[in-house]
Order: structure tokens, then sequence, then C-alpha cells
């Protein structure tokens, strides 16, 4: 009979009408009504009334006595006292069992499954009654004793063992039905068991350590395989010194590359004099392939004049001629295939502007193609200072032609569409040459239109040169891009600072 749809008859002493009946399952529940797993200790009666012999190895340790799984959070809390007086052997008292049964009506609210049959190594009171033989607890090993079941396993689904059943557990804290997860976790930033000096072996390797995280390796399109942070390309800055000239280049604030170059070098004249160069050339961001035009140009140049003025050239032919092999070595580009994912809807030439200086001990000669410019700052700041070039642009063409003021020019959107190029498409290459006699010692600005926009006239440019620019050329260079950041950095910004009188450094090119 199911004991969970009958009363329970009265015991010795009990009135009938003192039978505790089962609490009815809630009407939400959409289960059978769960069966009650009374206790199989407790004095009962039979059918007749009867008092039911009671069980033979009462007194034997049982394996029920092992604390077994709890039933859902409510159940627990308040079926405890008769759990523990079940595993004690001692009677409970009849008016216990009635809260149980509420407990576990309760509890059926939550999805359950069928209650398993009675463990085999409980004896059932049939079997006691009968007088047969009892199953011994020593054939099964010995169940450990298992935590509470989380209260979480009813809201997830998982089905629920009721009080007293010997289904086993898996480990607390265990789920089956998760993958087995791995002992350790890529990290994300450098793991501080790794030696300090493993980016170094790393670098000496030959693979790129990422600047951001010091942990990934940089693939090929410069991005970190690690954090995906995009890494500093080379000309993004550039800085060099050479004896007493130096020059500093930026990418700027606003463009997504450098497209600006230089190049410095010093040498010696035929009677053994110094003589120190340098040249800047912009890339020209609408045409193809524009870094490596100004990368071209200026390395063409630079060689061109460390060639010539040793062999007794002028300085100043020595500039047109240098300027001349700039040209060439960018119309060399438009003749050879672009690299590898260089590939750009404008199919139009390389080209770069042009500017240079070479400075001797009495001599300085400037030379330029575009709107790079040169600037003449004295070291006294007294004497007023000078631009040495005139751009090849609308601008300055609307100006020489008396057709509009310096200002009005400048002002308009067209002031800085350029004229003049290197470049297999340009019109025609007119080098501009230029040769001064400085009467007192100053420094020669050179310069691209990154720079001069944030410092336009001669006296905005000097106010913005260090007065000791001509002792820490480096130093000087770095305040003017500074100075160029710090205004918008709309543009790359390239800059040499070269003293004059050419300092005696000795014989000798870098």
């Amino acid at each position: 009979m199911d004991r969970g749809g009958v009363p329970r008859p009265a015991g010795p002493g009990e009135r009938a009408d003192d039978a505790v009946w089962p609490r009815a399952p809630h009407p939400d529940a959409s289960e059978a009504p769960p069966r009650l797993h009374l206790p199989t200790d407790l004095p009962g009666t039979d059918s007749n009334g009867s008092p039911l012999p009671a069980p033979a190895q009462q007194a034997q340790p049982q394996p029920a006595a092992l604390p077994q799984p709890q039933a859902p959070a409510q159940a627990s809390a308040q079926g405890q006292p008769q759990a523990q007086a079940a595993a004690q052997g001692q009677p409970q008292p009849q008016g216990q069992a009635q809260p149980q049964a509420h407990a576990q009506a309760r509890a059926a609210v939550q999805p359950q499954p069928q209650p398993h049959p009675e463990p085999r190594t409980q004896p059932t009171a049939q079997a006691q009654a009968a007088g047969g033989p009892q199953p011994q607890p020593a054939a099964q090993p010995p169940r450990q004793p298992q935590p509470p079941a989380p209260a979480q396993a009813a809201v997830q689904g998982q089905p629920q063992q009721p009080q007293g059943h010997a289904q086993p557990q898996p480990a607390s804290g265990v789920r089956l039905d998760r993958p087995a997860e791995p002992d350790e976790y890529p990290l994300q930033a450098p793991d501080p068991r790794v030696p300090a000096d493993a980016d170094d072996a790393a670098a000496g390797e030959g693979t790129a350590v990422c600047v951001a995280c010091r942990a990934g390796r940089v693939d090929s399109d410069g991005y970190c395989e690690n954090c995906g942070h995009a890494q500093p390309r080379e000309r993004d800055h550039m800085e060099q010194e050479s004896g007493p000239i130096a020059a500093v280049s930026d990418r700027g604030l606003r463009h997504h590359r450098n497209e600006d170059a230089f190049a410095l070098g010093r040498t010696a004249l035929p009677d053994g004099s110094p003589a120190l160069a340098a040249v800047v050339c912009d890339g020209v961001s609408s045409a193809t392939r524009p870094d490596e035009a100004s990368l071209a140009a200026s390395r063409a140049a630079s060689e061109s004049l460390l060639a010539a003025l040793p062999r007794g050239t002028h300085p100043q032919q020595a500039m047109h001629d240098a300027i001349v092999a700039a040209a060439q070595a960018v119309d060399a580009i438009a003749g050879e295939p672009a690299p590898e994912g260089r590939h750009s809807v404008h199919q139009n030439a390389p080209a770069c502007t042009f500017v240079g200086a070479v400075v001797t001990p009495g001599l300085l000669v400037v030379g330029w193609v575009g709107d790079s410019r040169a600037y003449w700052v004295p070291v006294d700041r007294g004497a007023p200072a000078a631009r040495l070039t005139e751009d090849d642009s609308w601008a300055a063409q609307m100006v020489s032609a008396g057709l509009m003021s310096e200002a009005e020019a400048y002002a308009d959107e067209r002031a800085h569409a350029i004229t003049g190029w290197l470049g297999a498409d340009a019109y025609e290459l007119e080098p501009h040459t230029a040769s001064f006699k400085p009467d007192r010692p100053g420094v020669v600005v050179v310069c691209t239109d990154g720079l001069w926009n944030y410092a336009e006239t001669a006296r905005e440019m000097a106010d913005a040169v260090p007065l000791d620019a001509a002792v820490r050329p480096l130093h000087s260079a770095r305040v003017l891009v500074g100075h160029a950041l710090d205004g918008g950095g709309h543009d790359n910004v390239t800059v040499a600072v070269l003293p004059f009188p050419a300092a005696p450094q000795g014989a000798g090119s870098a």
C-alpha cells in the first residue's frame, strides 16, 4: 500500500482520532505526491492493531547511522531532529512526524524524481516480522559522509535525493556536466614568474616583444598577438645627432604614419675646412607611397652632397646636383612594383618636397622644391631673423604676382596647394638654390610645414628656438618638435638644426 495516501494506524495507547494524516501537496504541484519515508525503527501496529516486533538487530550499528545527504534547504531545516533520532536508533515522538511530512510535502513543489526503493542495507518491517535472514551491511563498503546538497540544485533542475537513501553522490563542488578546466589560464599580463631578461632573450632571437603588455609577440602587421596593441613604427619618432648638427622627426598627433624623412652628414672641403649638410623631405600625402618617396629623396641628396663637396664642387652647385639626384630617386620608385599590402586607389606617382642646407666656415647654402622651409636665427636675438626660402605654393604665387597680400593669401583654403615637388608627374623640375654669408653666428633651422605652420614668420620661429641652440642642437630640435605638438600636431613634424659657422670637428662623414 502507498503509505503516502492512507493515514497511519493509531499505535498502542492512542485513539483512532489521533491518526496522523499526511498533508496534501500544494495545489500548484505538477507531479504526483511524494511518498513519505518514515523511519522503520519506530514502534507501530499491524493491520489488526497488534504491536509489531522490535527489530532483531537493532543494537547492531547500521550504515544509516552515517551522515546522509540532506533534502532541499527547507526540508533539512525542519527535519533535522528526526534524522538524528533515527540515526541513533531512538524512537521519535509521534507528534514530530507531521512537521516532517509537511516539510517534505512543501518540497514537492520543486521538480522531484520518484523516490527510489528502500536501500537494501536497511531491513524492512515485513522482513523483520517474518524472521527471515537480514541483509548484512558489510556486503557493501561503508558510505562516506557527504555534505548537504547545495540549495541551487533545485533551481538548476538537478534531482534531489530524499533523506536516508543510499544513491552515491559526486564529490563536493564537482559538476559532472562541466568539462575539465585547466590548472592554469593564459596570462594577459606579463607573468611574474618569467625572468625579467626574457624580453632581451626574445629580442636576441629576432622576435619583437610588445611594448604594451611585454608578453606577446608582434606579428608582421605590427600588432601584438597577445593584447592586440599596435606597435610604434620605426619612423614614428626618429632622432639623430651628428657632431654639431641634429634632427628630430615625429609622426604628429593626427597622421597614422610618418611621411617625413631627413638625412644628416659631415665632411670636409678640399682645404680641410668642415662642411655640414642636412636634408629634410616631406612626402605628399595625396600621392602614392609618400613615405618611400621622402626617404629615397633624402638619402640620395645626402649621398650626392657628401660625395661632391670633398671633390671641390661649389656648395651651391653641389646643392643643385643633390636636388636632381633626389628627383631621379623618386622617379625610380614610380617604376617599381608596390610592396605587398601597399596598393592604393591613388595610382599617381610618389612625390615629396625637398629642403636642404650646407654650412661651411664662411658660406651658407640652401636649396628647395615645394613648401618646406629654411630659417636663419642669429645667436644675438637683437638681430633680425630671416626666412631663406620661398614656397612653391599657390599662396606664394598670389603674393609674388601682387594679386593678394600675404595675410590674405595664406588665409585662403588653397594656400598650401604646392606648385612644385619631386616626382615623376611633376610638370617641370626647377631646383631653387641660394647662398648667404651671415656676419654673425647663428643657427639654420630646416623644417617641414608641420613645424612652420605653428611658427610661420621669422620672428615667431626665432622665439621658438632655444637660446642655446648653437651648442645644444638635439635639445633644440626636440623643443621645436614639442612646440608643434603642443600647437596641435596636425601634420608630421621634422626639423634639423645646424650651427653657423661650421664648428671645426675634423674631416669624415657620418
